[in-house]
Protein backbone atom coordinates (compact mmCIF):
# COMPACT_ATOMS: atom_id res chain seq x y z
CA UNK A 1 0.00 0.00 0.00
CA UNK A 2 1.54 3.30 -0.83
CA UNK A 3 2.06 6.15 1.77
CA UNK A 4 0.41 9.35 1.78
CA UNK A 5 3.82 11.14 0.61
CA UNK A 6 4.14 8.50 -2.68
CA UNK A 7 0.83 9.59 -3.21
CA UNK A 8 1.18 13.21 -2.87
CA UNK A 9 4.15 12.27 -5.04
CA UNK A 10 1.55 11.20 -8.13
CA UNK A 11 -0.50 13.94 -7.56
CA UNK A 12 2.55 16.15 -7.82
CA UNK A 13 3.53 14.17 -11.15
CA UNK A 14 -0.11 14.87 -12.81
CA UNK A 15 0.35 18.74 -11.86
CA UNK A 16 3.94 18.67 -13.98
CA UNK A 17 2.61 16.73 -17.38
CA UNK A 18 -0.35 20.18 -16.78
CA UNK A 19 2.42 22.48 -16.49
CA UNK A 20 4.36 20.55 -19.35
CA UNK A 21 1.22 20.93 -21.78
CA UNK A 22 1.03 24.46 -21.41
CA UNK A 23 4.39 24.67 -22.19
CA UNK A 24 4.02 22.99 -25.39
CA UNK A 25 0.93 25.16 -26.37
CA UNK A 26 2.39 28.82 -25.33
CA UNK A 27 5.75 27.04 -26.80
CA UNK A 28 6.64 29.45 -29.53
CA UNK A 29 8.19 28.38 -33.49
CA UNK A 30 11.78 30.16 -34.03
CA UNK A 31 12.14 32.91 -36.57
CA UNK A 32 13.86 36.05 -37.27
CA UNK A 33 14.94 38.44 -34.67
CA UNK A 34 12.05 40.70 -35.44
CA UNK A 35 9.60 37.92 -34.29
CA UNK A 36 11.74 36.76 -31.68
CA UNK A 37 11.46 39.98 -30.02
CA UNK A 38 7.68 40.31 -30.25
CA UNK A 39 7.42 37.27 -29.01
CA UNK A 40 9.70 37.63 -25.88
CA UNK A 41 7.22 37.66 -23.36
CA UNK A 42 5.41 34.28 -24.28
CA UNK A 43 8.87 32.95 -24.63
CA UNK A 44 9.33 33.89 -20.89
CA UNK A 45 6.45 32.80 -19.76
CA UNK A 46 6.51 29.66 -21.49
CA UNK A 47 9.99 28.35 -20.07
CA UNK A 48 9.29 30.19 -16.66
CA UNK A 49 6.33 27.36 -16.50
CA UNK A 50 8.70 24.96 -17.81
CA UNK A 51 11.29 25.60 -15.26
CA UNK A 52 8.17 25.42 -12.01
CA UNK A 53 8.12 22.15 -13.72
CA UNK A 54 11.01 20.63 -12.38
CA UNK A 55 11.04 20.84 -8.48
CA UNK A 56 7.51 18.78 -8.90
CA UNK A 57 8.83 16.21 -11.28
CA UNK A 58 12.13 15.54 -8.66
CA UNK A 59 9.57 15.21 -5.56
CA UNK A 60 7.26 13.20 -7.75
CA UNK A 61 9.43 10.71 -9.06
CA UNK A 62 11.10 10.24 -5.91
CA UNK A 63 7.69 8.70 -4.84
CA UNK A 64 7.80 6.56 -8.17
CA UNK A 65 11.14 4.72 -7.23
CA UNK A 66 9.98 5.06 -3.48
CA UNK A 67 6.95 3.07 -4.54
CA UNK A 68 9.14 0.26 -6.23
CA UNK A 69 11.76 0.37 -3.59
CA UNK A 70 14.86 2.41 -2.70
CA UNK A 71 16.97 -0.55 -2.51
CA UNK A 72 15.91 -0.90 -5.85
CA UNK A 73 19.12 -0.72 -8.63
CA UNK A 74 17.47 0.27 -11.37
CA UNK A 75 14.64 2.28 -9.55
CA UNK A 76 17.56 4.25 -8.01
CA UNK A 77 19.25 4.62 -11.33
CA UNK A 78 16.84 6.12 -12.74
CA UNK A 79 15.79 8.56 -10.00
CA UNK A 80 19.38 9.63 -10.28
CA UNK A 81 19.69 9.57 -13.99
CA UNK A 82 16.43 12.07 -14.09
CA UNK A 83 18.25 14.36 -11.77
CA UNK A 84 20.44 15.26 -14.55
CA UNK A 85 17.70 15.26 -17.31
CA UNK A 86 15.82 17.82 -14.63
CA UNK A 87 19.13 20.27 -13.98
CA UNK A 88 19.59 20.12 -18.23
CA UNK A 89 16.02 20.59 -18.56
CA UNK A 90 16.36 23.92 -16.23
CA UNK A 91 19.43 24.89 -18.04
CA UNK A 92 17.79 24.62 -21.37
CA UNK A 93 14.84 27.04 -20.52
CA UNK A 94 16.74 29.45 -18.31
CA UNK A 95 18.93 29.61 -21.48
CA UNK A 96 16.33 29.72 -24.29
CA UNK A 97 13.75 31.32 -22.43
CA UNK A 98 15.46 34.08 -20.19
CA UNK A 99 18.86 34.53 -21.53
CA UNK A 100 17.56 34.48 -24.99
CA UNK A 101 15.04 37.05 -24.38
CA UNK A 102 16.85 39.10 -22.14
CA UNK A 103 19.20 39.76 -24.43
CA UNK A 104 17.50 40.59 -27.62
CA UNK A 105 15.42 43.13 -25.54
CA UNK A 106 18.42 44.96 -25.32
CA UNK A 107 18.83 45.28 -28.59
CA UNK A 108 15.11 46.58 -29.32
CA UNK A 109 16.00 49.95 -31.16
CA UNK A 110 19.48 48.62 -32.87
CA UNK A 111 20.38 49.81 -36.23
CA UNK A 112 20.03 47.12 -38.63
CA UNK A 113 23.85 46.82 -38.95
CA UNK A 114 23.88 46.33 -35.20
CA UNK A 115 21.27 43.77 -34.85
CA UNK A 116 23.31 41.52 -37.91
CA UNK A 117 26.76 41.69 -35.30
CA UNK A 118 24.62 39.79 -32.35
CA UNK A 119 23.54 37.03 -34.64
CA UNK A 120 26.63 34.85 -34.16
CA UNK A 121 25.25 35.27 -30.66
CA UNK A 122 21.93 34.04 -30.67
CA UNK A 123 23.21 31.24 -33.39
CA UNK A 124 25.62 30.11 -29.91
CA UNK A 125 22.68 30.14 -27.75
CA UNK A 126 20.80 28.07 -30.46
CA UNK A 127 23.67 25.18 -29.94
CA UNK A 128 24.07 25.25 -26.14
CA UNK A 129 20.37 24.92 -25.84
CA UNK A 130 20.54 22.13 -28.16
CA UNK A 131 23.44 20.70 -26.10
CA UNK A 132 21.38 20.40 -23.40
CA UNK A 133 18.21 19.08 -25.20
CA UNK A 134 20.24 15.94 -25.96
CA UNK A 135 21.42 16.02 -22.24
CA UNK A 136 17.75 15.84 -20.94
CA UNK A 137 16.57 13.77 -24.00
CA UNK A 138 19.32 10.39 -23.28
CA UNK A 139 18.47 10.95 -19.49
CA UNK A 140 14.61 11.25 -19.49
CA UNK A 141 14.81 8.09 -22.27
CA UNK A 142 17.02 5.98 -20.23
CA UNK A 143 15.53 6.89 -16.27
CA UNK A 144 12.28 5.43 -17.86
CA UNK A 145 13.62 2.56 -19.68
CA UNK A 146 15.49 1.77 -16.04
CA UNK A 147 12.02 2.62 -14.07
CA UNK A 148 10.08 0.36 -16.51
CA UNK A 149 12.70 -2.17 -15.97
CA UNK A 150 11.38 -1.97 -12.37
CA UNK A 151 8.26 -1.94 -13.00
CA UNK A 152 8.15 -5.86 -14.72
CA UNK A 153 10.89 -6.82 -11.99
CA UNK A 154 8.64 -5.87 -8.56
CA UNK A 155 5.56 -5.71 -10.15
CA UNK A 156 4.32 -3.08 -8.00
CA UNK A 157 2.67 -1.58 -10.94
CA UNK A 158 0.67 -3.25 -13.63
CA UNK A 159 3.20 -5.05 -16.05
CA UNK A 160 2.11 -2.41 -19.02
CA UNK A 161 2.89 0.19 -17.59
CA UNK A 162 6.35 -1.03 -17.84
CA UNK A 163 5.98 -2.25 -21.06
CA UNK A 164 4.92 1.72 -22.37
CA UNK A 165 7.70 2.76 -20.75
CA UNK A 166 10.24 0.67 -22.70
CA UNK A 167 8.12 1.58 -25.47
CA UNK A 168 8.56 5.50 -25.53
CA UNK A 169 11.98 5.47 -24.26
CA UNK A 170 12.64 3.23 -27.65
CA UNK A 171 10.51 5.76 -30.01
CA UNK A 172 11.71 8.46 -28.38
CA UNK A 173 15.57 7.51 -28.10
CA UNK A 174 15.57 6.63 -32.09
CA UNK A 175 13.62 9.75 -33.42
CA UNK A 176 16.39 11.91 -31.31
CA UNK A 177 19.41 9.41 -33.03
CA UNK A 178 18.08 9.92 -36.60
CA UNK A 179 17.65 13.72 -36.16
CA UNK A 180 14.37 13.97 -36.90
CA UNK A 181 13.53 15.09 -33.16
CA UNK A 182 16.45 17.01 -32.52
CA UNK A 183 16.34 20.17 -34.11
CA UNK A 184 12.64 21.64 -34.58
CA UNK A 185 10.15 22.54 -31.87
CA UNK A 186 7.31 19.63 -33.53
CA UNK A 187 10.12 17.00 -32.26
CA UNK A 188 10.29 18.44 -29.27
CA UNK A 189 6.55 18.40 -29.07
CA UNK A 190 6.91 15.42 -30.01
CA UNK A 191 9.50 14.13 -27.65
CA UNK A 192 7.74 15.93 -24.75
CA UNK A 193 4.26 14.19 -25.47
CA UNK A 194 5.46 10.79 -25.25
CA UNK A 195 7.02 11.75 -21.94
CA UNK A 196 3.98 13.23 -20.69
CA UNK A 197 1.65 10.34 -21.63
CA UNK A 198 3.86 8.42 -19.56
CA UNK A 199 4.31 10.50 -16.69
CA UNK A 200 0.29 10.73 -16.47
CA UNK A 201 0.17 7.61 -16.24
CA UNK A 202 2.77 6.65 -13.21
CA UNK A 203 1.11 9.97 -11.50
CA UNK A 204 -2.49 8.55 -11.56
CA UNK A 205 -1.46 5.44 -10.68
CA UNK A 206 0.96 6.66 -7.47
CA UNK A 207 -2.09 9.16 -6.58
CA UNK A 208 -4.63 6.50 -6.52
CA UNK A 209 -2.37 4.37 -4.09
CA UNK A 210 -2.26 1.15 -6.42
CA UNK A 211 -0.67 -0.12 -9.23
CA UNK A 212 -3.26 -0.85 -11.82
Amino acid sequence: MNTQFEKNSGIALVLCTILLVFTMVLHPAGGSFEHLLKMTGIIIVSHVIAIVCVPFAAVGFWGLTRRLGTDNFFSMSAFSIMLFGLVAVMMAAATNGLVLPVFIEKYADAPAEVVESIKPFLKYNISVNHAFDYIYTGAFCLAMLFWSIAILRTRKFAAWAGYLGIGVSIVVAVLFASGFAAMNLQGLRLFISGIIVWIAVIGVLLSRGRGD
